[in-house]
């Protein structure tokens, strides 16, 4: 039988899954539903190595939230034409807000972070496909197959480590 030595272990990268989105607008509150749902198995898993926070929007005050994370994730609800959901690879820019009514974008916060702190986690957003963003606390059925979707996915790529596909 081998034993592993401390030293023989993989150190656990740090991971920031960050939500943001308006619960009182149906769907629009997908990636606050996330960080509910990924919380209590976080805390099963003992993954003290990853952390959780949610927001109505993103605020420069973040680069200084993601500035010593290796990894993180961003999750909001889309409007956009993918299927369920859809993970891409940030890139820093300057422009505040890319084509998102938030205050200010995942690549913006990634830029700032940069220009701040010279750090450059590797950043992700989780977009989740949304369809009802009336005045109201509950998602859609639609939406909440898609959340039920995407949270299996975010749940395997945490626990294998792996986010690039």
């Amino acid at each position: 039988m081998i034993i592993k030595q401390d030293s023989d272990l993989k150190p656990r990268r740090s991971i920031l899954v960050y939500a943001y989105g308006n619960p009182g607008r149906q769907d629009d509150g997908l990636g606050n539903r996330m960080v509910d749902a990924l919380t209590p198995w976080l805390r099963e898993q003992g993954f003290d190595h990853v952390s959780v926070d949610s927001n109505f929007q993103l605020n420069i005050e973040d680069a200084d939230n993601i500035r010593d994370k290796d990894v993180v994730v961003f999750v909001d609800a889309s409007i956009e034409d993918i299927e369920d959901f859809r993970l891409d690879v940030v890139e820093p820019s300057e422009g505040r807000s890319e084509f998102t009514m938030h205050a200010a974008s995942p690549a913006f916060i990634l830029a700032l972070c940069i220009k701040l702190y010279n750090k450059h986690p590797e950043t992700y957003l989780l977009q989740i496909k949304g369809y009802e963003w009336e005045f109201e606390e509950r998602l859609s059925d639609e939406a909440t197959r898609n959340l039920d979707s995407a949270l299996s996915f975010l749940k395997e790529r945490i626990r294998s480590d792996k986010f690039k596909s």
